[in-house]
């Protein structure tokens, strides 16, 4: 299923940057090979060597221009028809708070070994954007601009940043 070019943030040779298809979460990029492959061995070396700094600059991105204060990185699926792919999910402040104010997640706090110490760590917070920001049906408003606001201002970033 081809990606939406409304949802394309930017590409280089070898790798498609846009926002994932199926979430109003705003700044949920996937970083996917143009080249069809289940693994990064598959890959040509051209491919590997702008990866790392694309998943950087992604970050970078995020971080610096949607005032994100983590974000996150992975491979989690290995999806029929779909080549290798990466998550790359933003982390705001609000996204935090209304992960703590789930009672359901607020309660693995309760096992934290010190003062200011939490047992939250990525996988918790990543479980929390794909069940209650990407497939819920109705999901809580989000704070901020928008999917389509947002993958403009992306576009401008990653655009203005290749000039560099």
């Amino acid at each position: 299923m081809p990606i939406p070019p409304e949802l394309h943030v930017f590409e280089t040779p070898h790798w498609l940057v846009n926002h994932r298809t199926n979430s109003a979460f705003p700044g949920y990029l996937m970083i996917g090979s143009k080249r069809f492959a289940d693994d990064l061995f598959e890959l040509a070396d051209e491919a590997l060597l702008e990866l790392g700094p694309l998943m950087a600059k992604a970050q970078k991105v995020l971080r610096q221009n949607l005032n994100a204060e983590r974000v996150y990185i992975g491979r989690y699926g290995h999806s029929p028809g779909h080549s290798i792919h990466f998550h790359v999910i933003p982390i705001y402040a609000w996204v935090e708070a209304l992960f703590w104010q789930d009672k359901r997640y607020r309660m693995l706090n309760t096992f934290a070994e010190g003062p200011g110490e939490t047992t939250t760590d990525g996988a918790e917070l990543t479980f929390f954007v794909w069940r209650e920001l990407c497939e819920r049906l109705v999901p809580p408003p989000i704070q901020g601009p928008g999917v389509a606001e947002v993958v403009e201002r992306l576009r401008d970033v990653f655009r203005a940043e290749q000039r560099e």
